[in-house]
């Protein structure tokens, strides 16, 4: 939940926000049967009620809607990084759109580890920044090898662009900042 109150419901139920209506709805049964106050190993009567809010929402065409309107709002103004002006200029502000792509690919990795590619157009709206302010640093963890383009053109953090996150402390100052920007996810929606 964050500080304002709002919940990521795709997270609660686990599946990603493009998700079909059969996959919302198995989703759901799987995770209320986990969840059921009457399951003696996994049982949680809060988590329960989460998912089955998630669901009621999530499962309605209108109530989805309107929801998803909040949503992407908020998930792009969550990362926006940058200004253009600062992105513009030296190397400092260089290694800065460096550490936000890594830092942006590595948030996407942990939250949707089966669904892990950015595509430049939303790196574009994740950072705030337009594409020719990102080629350079691109080009750069790529031949460093620590991010990837798919077939499809999206990027992927690698394993080895992980580790720099993690050793480099950037990990944890994402943390600080996802606490800051968005406050801190529901028990319920923690994985």
């Amino acid at each position: 939940m964050t500080n304002d109150g709002f919940y990521d419901l795709y997270e609660i139920l686990q599946i990603s926000a493009n998700a079909e209506p059969e996959t919302v709805q198995r989703c759901y049964r799987m995770l209320a049967h986990r969840y059921h106050p009457d399951n003696q190993e996994t049982g949680s009567d809060e988590k329960f009620k989460m998912v089955r809010e998630a669901y009621r929402i999530l499962s309605d065409p209108t109530e989805r809607a309107r929801y998803d309107v909040d949503y992407h709002g908020r998930k792009s103004s969550r990362w926006k990084v940058f200004d253009t002006e600062i992105a513009a200029g030296g190397v400092e502000a260089e290694k800065g759109i460096r550490q936000a792509l890594l830092s942006a690919l590595y948030a996407r990795r942990r939250a949707e580890p089966h669904d892990p590619g950015i595509s430049l157009l939303e790196m574009e709206e994740v950072l705030g920044l337009p594409r020719e302010h990102m080629e350079f640093a691109i080009w750069f963890l790529k031949d460093k090898k620590l991010v990837l383009r798919t077939d499809d053109a999206r990027l992927i953090i690698t394993a080895d662009g992980v580790e720099h996150i993690e050793e480099s402390g950037l990990g944890a100052r994402l943390q600080k900042m996802i606490e800051h920007k968005i406050g801190r996810q529901p028990a319920a929606a923690a994985r």
